[in-house]
């Protein structure tokens, strides 16, 4: 039952998105590349040596891995290079547009990518998240995850149905919590709208300043009124982690690598949708507009979406692959994790993120710094 869930996860996305699942596009095939090497500007943990080794062998090709913690410290990275230093990135689908905004970022060669390898409804519901601007496509879907509610099984059990982002910010929790500014805000907004206290919805925030000005207002006086519950913001996967490992958390708003990685060093975290929905996000590699080596990163896009190596990515991450039959291939504790964390009808109820534009990152910057100043 759970490897049927995975394969049809994109159910919220097409959804949001207004769409159906659409049938597997025609396979396309390309010739990888047998030589040279290919630049990779990746989050820090999702590629290590036993896959880097993989795609070496597979393809003859060197991967040179260079990570970073966040979508703004690419963006701006990408900036400052003036969209040159790499030949594959890897921001998240509602960020996209900012990078074809600053004419970072080159349209991807469909005839050399292995569609019919990539999840139908993973294609299909991307190009309205993001992916796809003026009919162009930018970035090939790779990963999806969530962020969720982390928890102490001892000092903060939880259960699906009755745990809720409003757990975090309860006041049995001073100085245990720990949130990421800018995305704790949404789910706090979250419980606030299932409480009836947003003047409308939390994605109309999403459409235009004067909504989000509205929704914001409500959301950042609550964060303050409780800010005392959060011992420790986090901006990366090393700071979420050291939160619950060195700074004694016992709940909080996080990714599901974090939990699983938690879990995987014996610690008792366990990590689950809370009934407003997790907030789920996709992600995706895209070619920089300065790439130097284009055979060598469609070689990696489509190594990347064979079901062994989607497999080797979601047993080290967690975070769940893209590619066709990567599901049958994981381990019983990838498979273990994702069933404890999307049990019912969680993965009906996902939260998408929204296409964040210019104006809204920038604006939610703003909240997010006065939060944290407060």
């Amino acid at each position: 039952m759970t490897l049927i869930k995975r394969r049809n996860f994109i159910k919220g996305a097409a959804s949001v998105a207004g769409l159906s699942l659409a049938a597997p596009f025609i396979s396309r095939s390309y010739a990888q590349g047998s030589s040279g090497s290919v630049n990779i500007f990746a989050w820090a943990g999702y590629l290590n040596d036993e896959m880097l080794a993989a795609f070496e062998k597979e393809t003859g090709i060197k991967a040179n891995y260079t990570p970073y913690g966040t979508n703004d410290e690419l963006l701006n990275q990408l900036r400052a290079n003036n969209g040159g230093g790499f030949d594959i990135i890897w921001p998240t689908v509602d960020r996209v547009p900012n990078y074809v905004e600053f004419e970072l970022v080159q349209p991807i060669d469909e005839s050399k990518v292995n569609v019919d390898n990539c999840l139908p409804s993973a294609w299909t519901n991307s190009a309205n998240l993001g992916a796809v601007i003026d009919g162009k496509r930018y970035q090939v879907p790779t990963d999806w995850g969530t962020e969720a509610v982390s928890f102490d099984k001892d000092q903060a059990p939880l259960e699906y149905g009755t745990a809720s982002y409003g757990d975090i910010w309860k006041p049995e929790m001073k100085s245990k919590a720990t949130v990421r500014g800018h995305s704790g805000l949404v789910g706090l907004g979250l419980w606030l709208e299932g409480e009836g206290k947003l003047p409308m919805p939390m994605t109309d925030a999403f459409k235009s300043e004067e909504n989000m000005v509205k929704i914001y207002d409500v959301i950042l006086e609550e964060a303050i009124a409780r800010k005392a519950n959060i011992a420790q913001f986090w901006s990366n996967e090393n700071e979420a982690q050291g939160a619950f490992r060195v700074n004694g958390c016992a709940i909080g708003q996080t990714w599901d690598s974090t939990a699983a990685a938690l879990a995987k060093e014996g610690l008792p975290i366990g990590f689950i949708a809370p009934k407003e929905g997790a907030l789920a996000w996709m992600e995706g590699v895209a070619i920089p507009k300065g790439a130097e080596n284009l055979d060598q990163a469609y070689a990696f896009i489509n190594w990347f979406l064979t079901p062994e190596a989607g497999a080797m990515y979601t047993n080290a991450t967690s975070i769940n692959s893209t590619a066709v039959g990567a599901a049958d291939m994981t381990s019983d504790d990838a498979k273990a994790f994702f069933a404890a964390a999307y049990p019912g009808d969680a993965l009906d109820k996902l939260w998408w993120w929204p296409i964040q534009e210019s104006w809204f990152v920038a604006k939610r910057n703003e909240y997010q710094d006065r939060f944290l100043s407060a």
